[in-house]
């Protein structure tokens, strides 16, 4: 089979590095992929958002089946676009990635349906937006209606702090379109945890959990960007949470896309909060996690070509999913100043020195004309390492990383040495 995914990041990377793993793929391409997809599948230069591309060269390459890494293709249609034309493709349509694409949807289907979630408010008013505030308790989460790259939330701890996040997201614009309407809702309190599950609309199968870090720097301190590294499995989170989550949330949820006429099927991503008052949803994407992926697939050992087929085939009932009991620790490393303003074009060194078992899966890389990886974005390398237990897994990633260098880099040291 010929297999096609799409999108740059370490996600994409560590779906390719596992998708080759199946006896029946003879070739995969990625668009547009990076220096380290570049190993192991064809780098198309075509943008995600490029739609029509995307299915031109699905149709040039005799693609057999096409899976979507990041969120934006889906909420413009990619999934409607190939269908209509006859390609086969893994993830929802426009209609159902509405679940990522609009808090306030998402929002609305969790209260209609009983799905646990904290409380909130919409609001397409900056002056009434402003006002409930300043009745509502601190802290206080704002966030944009719409996508923002993992980076349209604020938790305020002051009425001032949140005042400002309205204006950027509202007045100022700051994720365009995206913050037309806000969500206002209550902050929990409790350690959080992923859990990406997959479904052919009947069927839901969860994957291993996992916990990433939001936060820049050390202890949780600095801006949040789109994670800075993650492990699985986190030690709180045993087969009777994630029983509770299948039962009150994930099955709540395919049940209500049903009704609301928007059937889902592909990746149902559960970004949970376990709170005193019980498990508690945060807020659904629609694809893979990132930085998630790159610690989950690692302890996959069923064909996960297989488990995207039968999603597409509505066979997902007839696979039996089994998984490494082994711990899994993923850094991110990243370029200086991000997630603000950075550098780029550093070359990247030690990539060859490092034992077999570690795995690198490339972000903001590319590969300059002589064959060399440079950075090319904000997060630019997921270092991963397995163990036996999550002290030998996360001694053996950061043993890994001091033989990786680049100008500028920038990772935290505290990945894994608690929980989340």
């Amino acid at each position: 089979m010929k297999i096609l995914v799409i999108g740059s990041g370490a996600r994409e990377h560590a779906l390719s590095w596992k998708i080759a793993q199946s006896p029946k793929v003879t070739e995969i391409f990625i668009a547009p992929g990076n220096a380290g997809t570049n190993t192991i599948a064809r780098n198309l230069s075509i943008s995600p958002t490029d739609l029509d591309g995307l299915a031109n060269a699905a149709e040039q390459y005799g693609i057999d089946l096409t899976l979507v890494g990041p969120e934006a293709p889906l909420a413009s249609g990619i999934v409607d676009l190939f269908e209509s034309r006859g390609l086969i493709i893994f993830g929802p349509t426009r209609e159902a990635t509405l679940i990522e694409s609009s808090k306030a949807f998402a929002k609305d289907l969790m209260q209609k349906h009983n799905i646990p979630c904290a409380r909130s408010t919409t609001f397409s008013s900056l002056s009434q937006a402003s006002e409930y505030l300043r009745q509502h308790p601190l802290p206080v989460v704002v966030k944009t209606d719409g996508l923002a790259a993992g980076k349209g939330a604020v938790v305020a701890t002051s009425f001032e702090e949140a005042q400002n996040a309205l204006l950027d997201m509202m007045e100022r614009r700051v994720f365009g379109s995206a913050g037309e309407k806000v969500v206002i809702e209550e902050y929990l309190e409790g350690k959080e945890v992923s859990l990406i599950a997959i479904t052919d609309g009947k069927t839901i199968v969860p994957m291993v959990p996992a916990c990433d870090y939001k936060r820049a720097f050390d202890s949780d301190e600095g801006p949040n960007t789109g994670g800075m590294g993650s492990y699985s499995p986190p030690s709180f989170f045993n087969a009777a949470e994630i029983e509770t989550a299948q039962r009150t949330i994930l099955e709540r949820t395919v049940a209500a896309m049903a009704q609301e006429g928007k059937p889902y099927k592909g990746v149902l991503y559960a970004g949970l909060m376990m709170t005193q008052e019980g498990m508690k949803l945060l807020e659904f994407n629609a694809r893979f996690g990132d930085p998630e992926t790159q610690v989950i697939l690692p302890r996959l050992q069923t064909d996960l070509l297989e488990l995207l087929l039968a999603v597409t085939e509505g066979t997902l009932d007839k696979v039996n999913v089994e998984w490494s009991e082994s711990a899994c620790v993923g850094v991110v490393m990243a370029s200086g100043g991000y997630p603000g303003s950075y550098q780029v074009k550093f070359p990247i060194t030690g990539l060859t020195d490092l034992p077999e078992d570690i795995l690198v899966f490339h972000a903001g890389t590319r590969l300059e004309t002589d064959g060399h990886p440079i950075t090319d974005g904000g997060r630019v390398l997921t270092t991963v390492a397995c163990g036996k237990t999550m002290t030998e897994a996360r001694d053996n990633v950061y043993s890994a990383l001091a033989h990786i260098h680049f100008a500028d880099c920038h990772y935290r040291k505290d990945i894994a040495a608690r929980e989340c």
